[in-house]
């Protein structure tokens, strides 16, 4: 049990501890008697010191919610452990309202039906219908466990590569806290009641009127990038929700206001995840090249880069 979860009940400290599971199935764990601390069986309203062991046996019912479905997904690796997805955007991870199939975890379930055994279908993290790039998927429920919990501390790293709006003197830190929207409640904003949320930032390229940027993550948060970014006042290219309205930079090209106004999504991309693996501890990184939308898109700021210097 982490240190920091010294003070609270079980039931919390477990919650905090798994959060791929839900806090009835927790709660019926512990009331069933399958978790054992320190070799005995807890209540649930007990309290945890710290740097307890926790044993847990329980069986996971198969989810038959979602179905699987078969759609083209690359996968970039595979092992007995893992998946590593290349997702295009345009795909939807989660089923959710109008949104029953179709979806990257009807994919999953088709690819691996054994996924369904699995919380979430083996999907540590998300991303954005309208984002492309990396995401890992567990094969089991250990590895699924592993990978949460190094998540949660902090120890994946993930790189995205966004064009924004605007020409950014340097890289920097995003230091802001983001919460719900308080009146918009699909939108997130930073609030200062909200979770800690940072984001590191460094200009790859700078071009007459936008940079490319490469971030990375120490936080997770619903559209952290997107939300950080619109903050400090470069929102990313193409994003409807928080980008404001369409920005035409002065003496823009035809080609680059052609290119601005059909890029219709935000210009947002998961290109590089690192992590241990959770079986063999080994260390593992993948990279991801943009995708033909968001590679068109710089190749004609770049060419209107080259005409501004040269006339």
């Amino acid at each position: 049990m982490p240190a920091s979860c010294a003070g609270l009940r079980v039931d919390q400290a477990l919650a905090r501890t798994l959060p791929q599971y839900s806090r009835a199935r927790l709660q019926s764990w512990i009331e069933a008697g399958a978790v054992r601390i320190d070799g005995r069986v807890p209540r649930a309203k007990d309290r945890v010191l710290g740097g307890e062991q926790v044993h847990i046996e329980a069986r996971l019912p198969a989810d038959d919610r979602v179905e699987p479905q078969e759609l083209p997904v690359e996968v970039v690796f595979r092992d007995r452990a893992l998946f590593v997805i290349d997702k295009p955007p345009g795909l939807v991870v989660h089923p959710g309202a109008g949104n029953p199939r179709g979806t990257l975890q009807n994919a999953l379930l088709a690819l691996d039906p054994r996924l369904a055994h699995v919380p979430r279908a083996g999907l540590v993290h998300r991303l954005d219908k309208d984002t492309s790039g990396l995401l890992v998927v567990a094969r089991t429920p250990e590895a699924h466990t592993a990978l949460v919990a190094a998540l949660s501390a902090r120890e994946i790293e993930r790189e995205y590569l966004a064009v924004c709006h605007g020409v950014m003197t340097a890289g920097g830190t995003v230091d802001a806290p983001i919460g719900r929207h308080r009146t918009v409640r699909t939108r997130m904003a930073v609030r200062q009641d909200g979770r800690e949320a940072i984001t590191h930032y460094r200009v790859v390229q700078r071009y007459r009127a936008h940079t490319l940027v490469r971030v990375r993550l120490e936080t997770g948060r619903t559209h952290q990038i997107r939300v950080h970014m619109a903050h400090i006042g470069h929102p990313i290219v193409g994003d409807a929700v928080y980008g404001g309205r369409r920005r035409i930079p002065a003496g823009a090209s035809p080609q680059l206001l052609e290119a601005l106004a059909s890029f219709r999504r935000q210009a947002l991309h998961a290109a590089r995840l690192r992590l241990t693996h959770p079986i063999s501890g080994r260390e593992m990184e993948w990279e991801s090249p943009l995708p033909e939308d968001m590679a068109r898109l710089v190749a004609v700021l770049e060419a209107d880069a080259r005409e501004s210097r040269q006339s």
